[in-house]
């Protein structure tokens, strides 16, 4: 393959791509561990993570091996056929969950419908809701994926405008406010859709007890509460799930990013029998969902973290990380927030926006990404060393300085 330069590469997509992101001017040809590489062998530390997705780390040994066993055994069969690989995936994703079943697709984003579809159709099917009047409650400023159904739910203008008209069926309460929640539930209320820490919105971290008052809420009205677990799922937050540092068993998991490992698009929803029993064959359903080859590599990723033990990694890197974030004596930043390894950096707005110091960083060797201007998130793979903090807290005290 002919090699090109950051430029031309840049150049080239610029041109020949749909101008749908707005990335760092970098481009990683590379990878490894925690660290990446440009085509003209530039290092920088990945504290992106891929939008979590690569919590053990670029191309983990055993996770690569995996994948390389099973490309050379089968790849795909569809779901018209049984294969040897989804049992025992959904057989451990069960185990680990606690739930009775899995519904294996590709995307968070196509988990998310799952979950949505799931809680419309137990509400016609179990609870006897009126047809067509079910109603879902989110939360404002939530992100949970780009299809028409989740944007129509969205309160972001620039990822929902245009794209009318909008899937009815939500109502958009305030985040951290059980009493707003309390108040939107009716007969026709199916589900409550959240994320434990909303990730998007600049790591916003909700009051101890919220997630515990919504599981309370949903009992005593008979509704459903599906927890987006697709960013801060498989230890990034210093628990296996964010949900589990309240202790709530929620009746829908939605599961996707480092299930895949960095190496496939995996995703999944995990509940009990009496939840995902309401489909029938040709009800839902995906080519690629449960295909061998993401089987096999989403069950070495799940190995990797529990094996490497990467919550308590999380929990304590995170903690460290956090507490030198919080040293940083800057009149830029306004306040440190996150748990676990997932943390924003919230800037005052006379500070300027955030995009210039993740250009000032990327030029320092640090790929970071800002949130709705003022914030930057930091989410390194877990697999991340004191002696990197160190380094990286080095050279975000010089940006800041």
């Amino acid at each position: 393959m002919a090699k090109y330069t950051s430029q031309e590469l840049m150049e080239m997509e610029h041109k020949y791509g749909a101008h749908n992101y707005h990335p760092l001017e970098v481009v990683i040809s590379k990878a490894e561990g925690i660290w990446v590489e440009d085509p003209e062998g530039r290092r920088y530390m990945d504290m992106l993570s891929a939008y979590s997705a690569v919590n053990q780390g670029h191309r983990h040994p055993r996770i690569i091996k995996a994948l390389k066993e099973q490309a050379d055994i089968l790849t795909l069969t569809s779901r018209a056929f049984f294969n040897d690989r989804w049992p025992l995936f959904a057989k451990k994703l069960a185990e680990l969950t606690g739930k009775d079943m899995i519904l294996p697709m590709n995307t968070g984003a196509e988990a998310v419908e799952t979950a949505i579809k799931t809680m419309r159709k137990w509400g016609y099917r179990v609870k006897g809701v009126e047809k067509d009047k079910a109603e879902i409650i989110v939360f404002e400023q939530n992100f949970h994926g780009r299809t028409t159904t989740i944007i129509s739910f969205s309160v972001d203008p620039v990822a929902k405008d245009d794209y009318g008209p909008y899937t009815p069926g939500f109502v958009v309460v305030p985040y951290d406010d059980l009493e707003a929640v309390e108040k939107a539930i009716n007969k026709n209320t199916v589900g409550i859709l959240v994320e434990p820490i909303q990730g998007e919105a600049g790591v916003v971290v909700p009051s101890d007890g919220f997630l515990k008052g919504l599981e309370k809420l949903a009992k005593e009205n008979n509704v459903l509460l599906a927890v987006d677990e697709i960013q801060t799922g498989f230890c990034r937050t210093g628990k296996l799930f964010a949900f589990q540092h309240e202790d709530v068993d929620p009746d829908i998991i939605i599961m996707g990013k480092a299930l895949g490992g960095g190496v496939m698009p995996v995703s999944a929803v995990a509940a009990n029998e009496d939840v995902l029993g309401v489909f029938e064959p040709g009800s839902h359903g995906s080519t690629f969902g449960g295909n061998p080859l993401a089987c096999a590599v989403a069950m070495t990723a799940i190995d990797v973290l529990l094996e490497e033990n990467m919550a308590e990694r999380a929990k304590e890197m995170g903690e460290y990380f956090m507490a030198g974030l919080k040293a940083i004596n800057s009149p830029k930043i306004k306040q440190v927030r996150g748990k676990g390894l997932l943390i924003g950096v919230v800037l005052h707005e006379s500070a300027g926006k955030a995009r210039k110091y993740t250009t000032a960083l990327k030029e320092k060797g640090i790929l970071c990404k800002e949130t709705h201007d003022w914030i930057i998130r930091f989410a390194p793979p877990l697999v991340i060393t004191k002696e990197e903090i160190d380094q990286a807290l080095e050279i975000i005290r010089e940006v800041f300085a």
